[in-house]
């Protein structure tokens, strides 16, 4: 399985094997491009964009990625929250593209393995609401885990009245990932990985 860290704007984006995890801001397309370009891929190996979740950081380009061609992959958990940068991006005058969830390809997290393996990659999606409510995780049997803005374990202290993050601490380490992907920190370690 090969992953590919594409660097080109303040959310770390990851490709792999055809999926977009995370699209950036709106207006950083000329940057994917470049940085896809950079690690020997094209736009055409796009064939599948999802979210980690639906904020602006995360998810700016999904509608124009989609109107390119990619397919979107919508967890249902995500469903009511597509729309969440839209108002952001006009109060802003951003312009971007917005997503049409009526042509997405909508999952649930138990369907995820399933729905991966059809597509090449060993893995699962799992509901990590802690950050927010529509956040998810990616996790790969190979023990790489794509967390987008989920605090790093360490920080689960400072939560103590944040049970949510330490029940999505347990579910995430409970498939004993070697390598945890942020969205805006760099790559953690555990074990002997």
């Amino acid at each position: 399985m090969s992953i590919a860290e594409l660097k080109y704007g303040n959310t770390n984006t990851f490709f792999i094997d055809g999926l977009l995890l995370d699209t950036g801001y709106a207006g950083t397309l000329r940057g994917l491009w470049k940085a896809m370009k950079e690690n020997g891929l094209s736009p055409e190996d796009i064939r599948y964009v999802m979210a980690t979740h639906y904020h602006p950081d995360h998810s700016g380009l999904t509608g124009e990625l989609a109107q390119r061609g990619a397919k979107l992959l919508l967890i249902d958990v995500q469903k009511d929250f597509v729309h969440f940068q839209d108002r952001i991006f006009r109060r802003e005058r951003i312009p971007f593209t917005s997503i049409d969830e009526s042509r997405a390809t909508v999952i649930s997290c138990h369907e995820s393995r399933d729905f991966l393996k059809g597509i090449g990659i060993d893995g699962e999606v799992i509901h990590t609401p802690s950050h927010s409510p529509d956040s998810v995780s990616l996790v790969l049997d190979s023990g790489n885990c794509f967390v987008g803005d989920l605090e790093p374990f360490e920080h689960i202290e400072g939560y103590e009245n944040n049970s949510q993050l330490k029940d999505d601490w347990v579910r995430l380490l409970s498939r004993r990932p070697g390598k945890i992907f942020f969205a805006h920190r760099p790559t953690a370690v555990i074990g002997n990985a």
